[in-house]
């Protein structure tokens, strides 16, 4: 009787299974070189070479080998501070409150310190440094835009930029922007300080009308500059809609008035004592930057404040 914890059937089969192993492989690699020779000899009275045939051979159990041998590459969980979204993000409609704005509301503690890597909706610099086009707007740029004949500007008048940023994680990428073709050429120098000075920014791409108008989630952070839209609260139009306006990381920086806080998740952000990436500070990068080609920041408001507005009017 074999006591307990006895492995020696274990090693048994493994022996037996060892030797199988190698009469197998001993067989199969018989039976390979006889199918080699008589290939050759086949070849041979065709009058072609043989080697291809080989060769063909070769190339299948390397093809499968590397198809094995490859495992998708896993999402990365961190890029330097910068983390994922949260799988919810825009996903959570807001009620709308009387005022026609959905209720302010504490920021997620996901939110608190936003620092979320950035999905390119264009291809990144390869050379990860800044680059900068400015051309005509494409029709189906256009097409996708807020833009219709209704808007107080022409299409003629409006240029599609394409501009570097840096991301929250660090790495470089390349955004894209409809402008009035009148501050096309300064908006280019604006974001190429900002990258140059390691400024972050979210995301930048253009905005549909479906888009704008869609109920808010109260945490978007899309940083753009034409949108074709009244004030908000008014009737006029807003200098967005003139493509002479950019709202910078609208989440880090955002617009209040009264209870009104837009987006509505980005309370924690309206303590501007504690500074952290993205937000747009006094004397600090971004206002310099948009104040080097003359632009004023809706920060310096005095009736509300509107963080995220930089504009060539003042308005």
């Amino acid at each position: 009787m074999r006591a307990p914890g006895d492995s020696s059937s274990a090693r048994h089969t493994v022996r037996l299974d060892g030797g199988l192993r190698r009469r197998v492989g001993a067989r199969a690699a018989g039976l390979l070189a006889v199918a080699v020779l008589l290939g050759s000899a086949a070849s041979g009275c065709a009058g072609t070479p043989a080697a291809p045939k080989a060769d063909k051979q070769a190339e299948t159990v390397t093809a499968s080998l590397t198809m094995r041998a490859a495992v998708p590459s896993p999402t990365p969980t961190r890029i330097g501070n910068a983390t994922p979204a949260p799988s919810w993000l825009g996903t959570r409609v807001l009620p709308v409150g009387p005022q026609g704005y959905a209720a302010a509301r504490p920021t997620p503690p996901e939110l608190r310190n936003r620092s979320i890597i950035t999905v390119d909706d264009l291809p990144p610099p390869a050379d990860g440094r800044f680059h900068a086009t400015v051309q005509a707007v494409p029709a189906d740029v256009l097409a996708r835009s807020s833009w219709t004949r209704k808007c107080p500007i022409a299409a003629a008048d409006l240029r599609y930029l394409t501009v570097g940023f840096r991301g929250f994680d660090g790495r470089a990428h390349t955004g894209e922007l409809l402008a009035n073709a009148r501050v096309a050429d300064d908006l280019v120098t604006v974001f190429k300080r900002l990258f140059a000075a390691d400024f972050p920014i979210e995301r930048m791409r253009i905005s549909s009308a479906a888009e704008l108008n869609a109920p808010s989630t109260g945490d978007a952070n899309t940083t753009e500059v034409f949108a074709c839209r009244p004030v908000r609260g008014r009737k006029g139009w807003s200098q967005h809609a003139y493509g002479l306006a950019v709202d910078l990381n609208p989440f880090q920086n955002p617009y209040q008035k009264g209870k009104i806080v837009l987006p509505e998740l980005a309370t924690a952000y309206l303590d501007r004592a504690e500074t952290r990436p993205g937000m747009a500070q006094p004397r600090e990068q971004a206002v310099k930057a948009f104040a080097a080609i003359g632009w004023e920041w809706g920060g310096d408001y005095r009736s509300l404040k509107d963080y995220m507005h930089f504009s060539a009017t003042g308005g």
